[in-house]
């Protein structure tokens, strides 16, 4: 229950027991029907980019967002955000990346739209703060039940259990 370490005792039983029956995987299935259809690089750039010009106009230029099948997501992070400086000339130059574990390829949007949320709200808020939550909320109405139903993903495929989007 790693990913549900600061939920509610209670919440954290009732989890238990769905994964010793076997049915959080069907229940996220209910709960979310279809996985969204960003699957390239591109795709994702474009999607992040609409997201940050529709939330963010103001905030620095990220330079690229992509996919990363070496982010492990079950033992570091979802995604992760850097700002890597490099002196030119006589100018300090950065560039912003955002990278999401390729395992979000085949989820549901609304698990997507979180990442890339949570890694924008970044640009601007660098500690997980009220201020951070604030902004993830303004971008995202719905970020904590996302983040949430993410987390039990995540707890279901750390105890084994099957994709349960596998069939679209």
């Amino acid at each position: 229950m790693k990913y549900l370490t600061g939920y509610p005792d209670t919440l954290q039983t009732q989890v238990r027991e769905l994964v010793a029956q076997d049915r959080l995987g069907a229940l996220l299935r209910k709960k979310y029907s279809h996985t969204h259809e960003i699957r390239t690089d591109k795709a994702l750039y474009d999607y992040v980019m609409d997201l940050k010009n529709n939330f963010l106009r103001n905030a620095e230029p990220l330079s690229k967002v992509a996919f990363d099948s070496k982010l492990q997501v079950i033992t570091h992070a979802l995604g992760t955000h850097t700002t890597v400086s490099r002196v030119q000339g006589n100018k300090l130059k950065s560039k912003r990346e955002i990278r999401v574990a390729s395992l979000f390829k085949e989820v549901p949007l609304e698990f997507l739209r979180m990442i890339a949320v949570h890694e924008l709200a970044h640009i601007k808020e660098k500690a997980h703060d009220k201020a951070f939550y604030q902004l993830c909320t303004y971008m995202e109405p719905d970020y904590h039940q996302f983040e949430l139903d993410l987390r039990l993903y995540l707890t279901h495929v750390d105890a084994g259990g099957a994709q349960p989007w596998a069939a679209n």
